[in-house]
């Protein structure tokens, strides 16, 4: 089952599900990204900024900042009145809150990645997500891969919970090796007794730069039809679609990169693909009717 933008379709359901969990309050449903290694083109946290500002979410705490960072690693950053004083920006990990969306309410949290004592980083995070109900757990990030920017950029959800893997149809984790905070967290929130789901995006590692709408818009589908709340998502794909035009001016001036972007294709088109069966039809229509509703 499969969706218009190529990535597996997610069945409904996870939403009833938290509902039904939940007693005397709406559910709470945490999603996090941090800049960095997890963070390839900034698709991640510039997916949880976009929708910090669709459902215009306010500021709900932050972790402690000193303990964490080498600020000769990740630095602050200064900004100037018109008189020229500065105001210092200091790196740290904020969440915000947004209410009623669709009866959930969503922590949002983003930050930069910590350069020290990443168990206690973790630790107080989730302190802060207990404080806040969180009843579940979404975490993006975004990786560099041997991927064509001419495809969809697949964002597959992923689960080590047998029970959250047959309500959303995700996948079993697989990697082993290196891995960020995302990945820590990530563990972490699953062993502690909360659903965890991890959303990866996959951004072509020959056009790394920042910004990166296609993989960021692949993020927010996902989003979208994990938690089943209508996004605008509109600008992000015109952005998206004029992104995939500036990187095909950029190949067609450099042959080895056209030729190696053909060769990506050829090996993406060989492999099984998805396609537009009718359940991938009718989660398109569910899509089209939720956005007609919120309208």
């Amino acid at each position: 089952m499969a969706q218009m933008d190529g990535t597996p379709a997610v069945p409904a359901g996870w939403r009833d599900h938290l509902v039904g969990t939940v007693s005397g309050r709406r559910p709470v449903v945490m999603i996090a990204a941090f800049e960095g290694w997890n963070d390839a083109g900034d698709a991640a946290t510039s997916a949880v900024d976009a929708l910090r500002h669709q459902w215009r979410a306010s500021a709900a705490g932050s972790l402690t900042d000193g303990d964490y960072y080498d600020y000769q690693f990740t630095r602050p950053t200064v900004v100037r009145d018109a008189d020229g004083l500065g105001t210092l920006s200091w790196p740290r990990t904020r969440m915000y809150r947004a209410v009623d969306l669709e009866g959930l309410d969503v922590i949002l949290v983003s930050g930069a990645e910590p350069s020290y004592r990443w168990q206690a980083f973790t630790a107080e995070l989730l302190t802060h997500a207990a404080e806040q109900n969180v009843d579940a757990v979404i975490m993006l990030g975004a990786l560099l891969a041997d991927v064509p920017h001419t495809r969809p950029l697949p964002a597959s959800p992923a689960t080590a919970d047998p029970e959250l893997r047959e309500i959303l149809g995700a996948r079993r984790p697989t990697y082993e090796g290196p891995t960020g905070i995302v990945g820590v967290v990530t563990d972490t929130a699953a062993r502690s007794g909360l659903p965890t789901v991890s959303v990866w995006a996959t951004v072509p590692h020959y056009v790394s730069q920042a910004p990166s709408p296609k993989a960021e818009f692949a993020l927010l589908r996902r989003v979208e039809d994990l938690l089943q709340i209508p996004l605008d998502l509109t600008a992000l794909a015109e952005d998206a679609e004029a992104w995939e035009r500036g990187v095909n001016e950029l190949a067609r001036e450099d042959p080895d990169v056209a030729a190696y972007v053909e060769q990506l294709e050829q090996a993406r088109d060989a492999e099984e693909l998805p396609e537009a069966t009718g359940e991938a039809i009718a989660q398109e229509f569910e899509r089209y009717l939720r956005r007609r509703g919120r309208d």
